[in-house]
């Protein structure tokens, strides 16, 4: 599609401290190190504070946020990493396997943009990578955070139980 254009969400604001935790398989170094510059930037647009961990491969990434969304304080996290096709299957079972494990997660309620690029070759990563280009990995930082503004918005102090809070009109 030629001349489309992509309409962007205006960056959420908040009013107490968002901490993003960064997931990145830096297998293709200088393609994790552009998305991470893009996911940095875009925290940081935000007023975000950021920390960046990093995990041997794109399978490993959802395990990782896993792990920290059970035992560590984070408010959103971002997934970051480069699969590019190969001669076998691999590269199916990593991209599909990869993916569904972060959207489980996110239906679990973790807030995660997911910045795991799955290209053809490496031209088309350092295209999607470079900050100043498609700049994925700030699109994936935009994610995480606007799900995090999401969670804010919908949350509640005093959820309740079953029927009690509905008879109290929602107090409960």
């Amino acid at each position: 599609m030629a001349g489309a254009s992509h309409y962007i969400l205006p960056r959420p604001e908040f009013d107490r401290p968002v901490k993003l935790l960064i997931v990145v398989a830096p297998y293709y170094r200088d393609v994790a190190d552009n998305l991470i510059a893009g996911a940095r930037a875009e925290a940081e647009a935000a007023g975000t504070s950021v920390e960046v961990i990093e995990v041997p491969g794109a399978l490993e990434v959802p395990t990782a946020i896993g792990i920290a969304g059970r035992m560590a304080e984070y408010d959103g996290f971002v997934a970051l990493g480069c699969v590019i096709r190969g001669e076998t299957t691999h590269y199916d079972t990593v991209c599909n396997d990869s993916s569904r494990a972060l959207s489980l997660l996110g239906l679990q309620g973790l807030c995660i943009g997911n910045g795991i690029l799955t290209v053809e070759n490496l031209e088309q990563a350092e295209v999607r990578a470079d900050p100043a280009g498609q700049n994925k990995g700030g699109g994936a930082a935009a994610a995480a955070l606007h799900l995090v503004a999401l969670s804010r918005r919908w949350s509640r102090t005093g959820k309740g139980l079953g029927f009690a809070r509905d008879l109290l009109g929602g107090q409960g």
